[in-house]
């Protein structure tokens, strides 16, 4: 089988914010798929202290990854290994690259077994007050300036015509510039939420304002995990 399990959003979540089960499943297997390794074995920590962090075999799946990179896992699984599916925050494969092997297991007969868990996305979405119906994630915008610029523009013009809420994301070292860029480009009116350390019971920061609000009220976003969403 594959555990999806989830990690958190930030390493000050209390650890009843999740079920049990993702201690469980943890205790399960010492065979784990991780974005990153020494954030994996932070989590693992977390959730299980007492598991022997030097019987863990961790392997890297990445953006970077190949599919060569994965052939000695997947013979394993193919001879009845179990293994978990941990994210850097949050839950597995949404904004994240572990979809790869979760397909890989449905093209061979391998059990997929998700845990239920947090993620930025959802949870800035339903914190917002835009609509949750009808929304799409973008995950990071262009870099560029003048495409930047476009996309927001872009995106404004989705939620006039559309109603779809807009949710999108950055590296958090250029959330303020991202910031800036959205208060430049968009109209005063438009309304943007801005969920930060999600999940932090002392530094969780979520607030929905109009543009020409947070004008009035910068936030300071450098370095902290951050999700945005546009909507109305």
């Amino acid at each position: 089988m594959l555990f999806l399990i989830p990690a958190y959003l930030s390493e000050n979540s209390p650890i009843d914010y999740f079920a049990p089960a993702v201690k469980e499943y943890i205790l399960k297997t010492d065979y784990f798929f991780v974005e990153n390794e020494k954030t994996a074995r932070k989590v693992i920590k977390f959730f299980a202290p007492e598991k022997k962090q030097a019987d863990l075999k961790l392997f890297l799946l990445d953006k970077n990854t190949e599919r060569k990179d994965l052939q000695e896992a997947q013979m394993l699984m193919k001879k009845g290994q179990d293994f978990g599916l941990l994210s850097e925050a949050g839950l597995p494969c949404i904004a994240d690259p572990g979809n790869v092997m979760v397909m890989w297991c449905h093209e061979n007969g391998v059990k997929v077994v998700p845990v239920n868990g947090p993620s930025s996305i959802i949870m800035a979405l339903i914190s917002s007050g835009f609509n949750g119906q009808e929304f799409t994630f973008h995950g990071y915008l262009p870099i560029e300036k003048s495409e930047k610029k476009a996309k927001i523009k872009w995106l404004e013009n989705q939620v006039l015509t559309t109603g779809y809420s807009q949710i999108f994301m950055e590296t958090p070292y250029r959330n303020n510039p991202l910031f800036d860029d959205l208060c430049k480009v968009l109209a005063p009116s438009s309304k943007l939420c801005i969920a930060a350390n999600i999940n932090d019971p002392k530094e969780e920061f979520i607030k929905t304002l109009t543009i020409k609000e947070w004008q009035k009220n910068k936030p300071e976003l450098h370095k902290i995990p951050a999700v945005f969403v546009l909507g109305k």
